[in-house]
């Protein structure tokens, strides 16, 4: 059966589960806070591939991020203002920010889902969102169900609807380090992305959709990873809309460790940790690897929509296949056009 624990209680008095799920070669632990990827072990390996934490302090404070669900939309809209279907929102921001960031205080991250469904190898988590809240429109039901299947894969199917106009993007933000080290320094990258999204010093985009071609931005090829060459808090753009679960994005370890990523998105955000916050780590100690679509789509020409109205379903996968490989390995290749 499922192992499902306590995990403790938050500071508002909420308790939170850790459920564990297992298939094949790997385990997966779950927290309903934050419907969080608290830990993934693959068999044979001791660590913990992705940066997690055993204190529910850490997840209610610096590691509010590390592994969670985050949305209704996740990553930044400029001003914390869109105008959706001709009427302009506001939304709320953590104190002291102009632009909003990860939905700001309601985001999903900061939540206890409820857990509704569950096996030895699935769980199923749900939250409704009050139309409202955090300034986004409608009443959005959102469930969450994440999956292990033999030989070593998770998959993560997050469905979302509403009752009136909305923005909806969700990513999990898990960091990864394959290696158990300090740092992903030595990790070997690859990214299916022609093209990327040049930011602003307040890490928006600048509007321009520009090639990789050219640039420290082109991981079509395996590239050892060297962390602040560059600076990484990037979107690499995938496609130009939701499409068919494609393989976009492969990490290798020292270790042979491989991790192989598949999306739904058009996008995918990597951020090199410059900052830690996960307590006595220090900086780039994980790679976080966000699967979404574009950052500060509404009002930008040439980026897919992030809008769901009513009726409509938002339906995004995304899978994390692990396995090993002779060291320094890397034997996947792929198409490298936006299809």
């Amino acid at each position: 059966m499922t192992n499902i624990t306590s995990f403790g209680t938050t500071a508002q008095g909420t308790p939170v589960q850790r459920i564990t799920l297992t298939a094949g070669d790997l385990t997966v632990s779950l927290l309903t806070l934050g419907a969080a990827v608290q830990g993934v072990w693959l068999k044979g390996v001791r660590h913990s591939l992705t940066i997690g934490s055993e204190a529910l302090t850490d997840y209610e404070g610096p590691l509010h991020y590390h592994g969670t669900l985050v949305g209704p939309v996740v990553n930044r809209i400029t001003g914390s203002t869109a105008v959706i279907r001709g009427v302009r929102h506001h939304f709320a921001p953590d104190p002291g920010d102009r632009n909003i960031v990860h939905s700001g205080p309601f985001g999903t991250y900061a939540k206890v889902w409820i857990l509704a469904d569950h096996s030895a190898t699935h769980a199923t988590l749900t939250l409704d969102l009050p139309a409202g809240e955090g300034g986004f429109p409608g009443n959005r039901h959102v469930r969450a169900t994440f999956r292990v299947v033999a030989p070593a894969t998770l998959r993560m199917e997050v469905v979302a609807t509403t009752d009136a106009v909305t923005l909806i993007n969700f990513a999990n933000h898990s960091y990864w380090n394959l290696d158990g080290s300090q740092s992903w320094a030595g990790h070997t990258l690859q990214i299916a992305a022609d093209s990327y999204l040049p930011a602003t010093g307040e890490i928006l985009p600048t509007g321009q959709i520009a090639p990789v071609a050219g640039t420290p931005f082109d991981f079509r090829q395996p590239k050892i990873g060297t962390p602040g060459n560059p600076p990484l808090d990037t979107n690499f753009c995938l496609a130009d809309a939701r499409r068919g679960l494609t393989d976009v994005l492969v990490m290798t370890g020292r270790s042979g460790v491989r991790m192989t990523l598949a999306t739904t998105e058009p996008g995918v955000q990597i951020y090199d940790n410059r900052a830690p916050a996960a307590p006595g780590h220090p900086a780039y100690h994980g790679l976080a690897i966000e699967a979404q679509s574009w950052p500060d789509s509404p009002g930008r020409a040439g980026f897919p929509s992030i809008e769901l109205a009513a009726g409509e379903v938002y339906d995004a996968v995304t899978e994390w296949r692990f396995d090993r490989v002779s060291t320094g390995g890397q034997d996947v290749a792929f198409m490298t056009s936006k299809g």
